[in-house]
């Protein structure tokens, strides 16, 4: 993660922190989102030898994840049994609607603009609403984190 905050004040960011090993990123940088996003998938695809996809939001849009999701209003939610996929892009309608096609088992999700909302209660190692199974039916990139983790980014960007 050291070289990961490294390239980043490279590019300009600044007050850049990561989080845990999985290269969750907070950062301030003047840029707008785009240009920024841009920028480090270009330094990271250079670095790394392949194309690596950033998935990014604002402070603003971690307030709103956190206070949307779906779940939390149950009865008895085991907070350790959700999760938020990002998605780089919102799906078209169409495809959201497709989703019914999951073999999702236990498990429920939400969709809510460029956010999947997941309570796995049997853990999201099980679950058949993996990432890929995301991509593959919503036709864009994304990345999984759990709720302590979507808590723990915001907590930090608000340091």
């Amino acid at each position: 993660m050291e070289h990961l905050r490294d390239w980043c004040a490279g590019l300009g960011f600044e007050n850049v922190r990561t989080y845990v090993q999985s290269g969750n990123l907070v950062f301030q940088t003047r840029a707008g989102l785009s240009k920024w996003r841009a920028a480090l998938e270009q330094k990271l695809a250079a670095e790394m030898k392949r194309p690596v996809p950033v998935i990014a939001r604002t402070p603003a849009e971690f307030e709103r994840i956190i206070a949307g999701n779906p779940f939390l209003g149950e009865n008895g939610i085991d907070t350790s049994r959700l999760h938020v996929t990002f998605l780089a892009t919102a799906p078209a309608p169409a495809l959201i609607a497709s989703l019914g096609s999951l073999k999702a088992g236990g498990d429920r999700f939400a969709v809510r603009g460029k956010e999947v909302f997941l309570h796995c209660p049997s853990g999201y190692g099980e679950t058949k609403l993996s990432n890929s199974a995301f991509e593959k039916v919503l036709a864009v990139k994304a990345t999984t984190r759990n709720w302590n983790t979507v808590n723990k980014l915001i907590q930090m960007a608000n340091e």
